[in-house]
């Protein structure tokens, strides 16, 4: 069997070793408990030398002794813990090269070692519903935990997983069990309580009166652990991601941009220039899907008798082809080291931003740096108006939309100091950057249609359903034109 995912949503407690389980059946919803079923667990966790995983509150390791036998790294997530499961395979001393990837963004090219190894005897408790189902497990461990470094250390831990159950029944497990003597747990894991505070602790907060490298950096961190996130992500080709992440990376690009009163320019530069790459790679695979969606929906409309020809095939096939290669080239890019080295001068960005002497007050400061973002997309908007050709405003107009989104982003950093005033900026900024987004995709698409208009008339085929598809393209184009020059008015900026 192959990879796998499940969402886990449980809770913890400590118990002491003479408390009795409580009565579960009497649960709301359980109908019955099932015949509990003992195992003898052992988990060999795997990090860097630097414990890197548990600082991000990632786990890796090697399960054996269950039901679930296999290679598991588990991520947070906002509503549980994401667990991606790998078969055991025959590897017992090195972390299998398919489970690596999947922490990469934060292991990088460093080694992954055994840090601690569980041994659990575990006692599972099934709660049933009236048809048999299984709501919840509850599992009474009796851990035993040994780090490469330090002595044994034994403990008793109640958990509850919910299965088919809901939030409402594992706040009365908690309840419950409480009730019985247990206390919630002294660490989000089994992994967290080994190794104690040998794990670092990232705990930087946004001052109450931050200067501008404050805005920037509570700004960068974000995108930096949008990265993080999205890595894995787009290794599991989960819907979006590769987006997501490109977003990130451009966010923190217009960051280093914006900000560079105040944040050495040669560094942030050549991280720009980083980051401009890695986005370059993510990008066909990117906008592969969006034309994929586009082209199935404009074929669709079309009168059937109109349509000349295999049309939506030929162009599916096309931007197929294109997003396996795109996608190979981007999921190639995050396994180089130019990318871990990247990652490795982000850490080190947020850790400890190269900051410039004319660091002041945000509240004073920042409107400047927004009404130079504002002037400098006013600038671009002025060399679209004056543009002597349709191609030559083509051209601009893309200028501006990304003129656009440094604002937009802007704005966004802003608003702990200008609040609703920069609300109300970033709004305006992306609904330009919506509206040229759609003229920039018609561009695009009207490249597209003319190469493979091209091949087919090449070929001895019909071209007449790509002319009306490119001609339906212009008039896209048109119109998002015409409504960015309506809507540009309204955008403006004082400090």
């Amino acid at each position: 069997m192959g990879r796998t995912e499940q969402l886990e949503i449980e809770t913890k407690y400590d118990v002491d070793a003479d408390v009795i389980l409580p009565a579960l059946h009497e649960l709301p919803g359980v109908a019955r408990v099932a015949q509990p079923v003992e195992l003898n667990l052992e988990a060999v966790y795997y990090d860097t030398a630097d414990l890197d995983l548990a600082a991000h509150k990632i786990t890796l390791r090697r399960r054996t002794g269950g039901e679930d036998d296999g290679w598991h790294v588990k991520f947070p997530s906002s509503s549980g813990r994401l667990e991606v499961r790998h078969p055991l395979g025959r590897s017992t001393r090195s972390v299998p090269i398919a489970v690596v990837r999947t922490v990469r963004v934060i292991a990088r090219d460093r080694p992954l070692v055994p840090v601690v190894t569980l041994r659990t005897r575990r006692i599972v408790h099934r709660l049933l519903d009236e048809s048999g189902a299984v709501l919840a497990e509850v599992a009474d461990d009796q851990v035993t935990a040994t780090a490469l470094d330090g002595e044994p250390e034994s403990w008793r831990e109640w958990e509850v997983e919910l299965v088919d159950g809901d939030l409402a029944l594992l706040e009365h497990a908690g309840e419950l069990l409480q009730s019985a003597g247990a206390r919630p747990a002294q660490g989000p894991s089994k992994l967290a309580r080994a190794l104690g505070d040998r794990v670092r602790v990232d705990e930087w907060e946004l001052p109450s009166k931050p200067r501008t490298s404050d805005l920037f950096l509570a700004y960068a961190r974000a995108q930096v652990q949008a990265i993080r996130e999205r890595d894995p992500e787009v290794r599991r080709d989960v819907p979006d991601s590769i987006h997501k992440f490109r977003v990130a990376t451009r966010r923190l690009r217009s960051a280093l941009a914006t900000y560079r009163p105040v944040i050495d320019r040669e560094a942030g530069d050549a991280l720009r220039a980083e980051l401009k790459w890695l986005a370059g790679e993510l990008g066909v695979a990117r906008d592969t899907e969006v034309q994929r969606e586009h082209f199935a929906s404009a074929v669709a409309e079309q009168p059937v008798e109109l349509v000349m020809g295999r049309v939506a095939g030929r162009i599916d096939d096309h931007l197929r082809a294109v997003y396996r290669e795109g996608r190979a080239g981007a999921l190639a890019a995050l396994e180089s080291t130019r990318y871990f080295r990247l990652l490795d001068a982000l850490d080190a960005l947020v850790a400890s931003p190269p900051v410039t002497g004319e660091n002041r007050k945000a509240r004073k400061q920042v409107g400047s740096l927004l009404a130079h973002d504002y002037r400098r997309m006013r600038k671009a908007v002025r060399r679209s108006e004056a543009a002597s050709s349709v191609t030559d405003q083509d051209h601009e107009l893309h200028e501006v939309r990304k003129a656009a989104k440094r604002l937009r982003y802007a704005a966004e950093s802003a608003v702990p100091v200008l609040g609703d005033q920069a609300s109300d900026l970033a709004a305006r900024a992306e609904e330009v950057q919506s509206v040229l987004g759609e003229h920039q995709d018609s561009v695009v698409s009207r490249d597209l249609l003319r190469q493979l208009a091209l091949q087919v008339f090449a070929e001895g085929g019909n071209t007449f359903t790509y002319g009306r598809l490119h001609a339906a393209e212009e008039a896209r184009g048109g119109r998002s034109r015409d409504e960015f020059y309506k809507l540009w008015p309204t955008l403006h900026f004082k400090p």
